[in-house]
């Protein structure tokens, strides 16, 4: 479908259910989509880091990404993370992902690879050159460790080159200053915040939307923090975004001692998903820790002190 121009509301990064084998659960992917496109969300972004991209092999980010666009059916746009550590990678990606009928790609900055800005825009140019979609780039320097300086993401908006940038940095003092600088010389171009506990906070600033992991687990808070915020309903929008921050908490449900945040993270989204009667199992991709029955039974607390069960 035609992508808008910029792209708003709420755009959750999709996970990925697995069955107990580590294969992708087609029937749960196609569940879930459906269920965040009936809470009202305005795009899908499959295959970002909540995806568990990184641990998929290129079979099953297809396979994946084919059940969603099957499943939106043109409903909503699927943005499809091309993320690999090199040009060459992501460009054999971004055909998959064209193939497949995405509407948009999102990519990083090359990562392994220590690369120098010019050539961080050289990857991008080539990479929307080569697909021929609206490209996002993904700024995430915890897993790239490389910041996209606000100068490349500007010069990239003015050429046309991105369509949009989703800023999970969590550098907030340098996405203010890039939102005022691309309202004067890019109006049309995308900002959506991963800062999912401060969504208010970007909206006001000028954000477009959130690509938020948690709301995988709440899609209708975010997009009623959303529409609260479009409304200029600044004390709705503070008060559902003080609810799905207190909900946030599930992600520490895992036993630090035990397994990383991130694996935490995920494996919390998707047991809460699973408590949900969204997806079949919550297995987790392998080598990531999965979360024991305490910790699942921490999410549990969790969704029931929000309401959700």
């Amino acid at each position: 479908m035609p992508l808008p121009t910029p792209l708003r509301g709420v755009i959750p990064p999709v996970v990925t259910p697995l069955t107990p084998a580590g294969e992708v659960d087609t029937p749960s992917m196609r569940r879930l989509a459906e269920h965040l496109i009936s809470a009202g969300v305005h795009g899908l972004f499959v295959l970002g880091s909540s995806g568990e991209t990184a641990y998929l092999t290129d079979a099953q980010r297809l396979t994946a990404l084919e059940a969603v666009v099957d499943t939106a059916a043109g409903r909503v746009p699927v943005l499809a993370g091309v993320i690999d550590t090199t040009t060459a990678r992501v460009r054999d990606r971004a055909a998959d992902a064209v193939r497949a009928g995405a509407d948009a790609l999102v990519a990083t900055a090359p990562f392994y690879t220590r690369t120098h800005p010019v050539e961080i825009a050289d990857h991008f140019r080539r990479v929307r050159a080569g697909a021929g979609l609206p490209l996002f780039a993904y700024d995430i320097p915890v897993a790239v460790h490389t910041k996209l300086p606000r100068d490349l993401v500007l010069d990239l908006a003015d050429d046309g080159t991105l369509a949009g940038l989703k800023d999970s940095s969590g550098d907030e003092g340098s996405l203010r200053r890039l939102l005022v600088e691309l309202r004067r010389r890019a109006p049309g171009f995308s900002v959506l915040t991963g800062s999912e506990l401060t969504v208010d906070c970007a909206l006001l600033a000028g954000a477009d939307g959130v690509v938020p992991g948690l709301g995988n687990v709440d899609a209708h808070g975010f997009v009623r923090l959303y529409e609260a915020a479009r409304a200029g309903d600044w004390s709705a929008a503070k008060a559902e975004q003080d609810r799905l921050a207190a909900l946030f908490a599930l992600t520490e449900a895992g036993d630090p001692a035990r397994m990383g945040p991130s694996s935490a993270a995920l494996g919390a989204f998707k047991a809460a998903a699973h408590l949900l009667g969204l997806i079949d199992c919550a297995a987790t991709a392998a080598p990531q820790v999965p979360l024991d029955e305490a910790a699942v039974a921490r999410v549990r607390a969790h969704l029931t002190g929000a309401g959700l069960l």
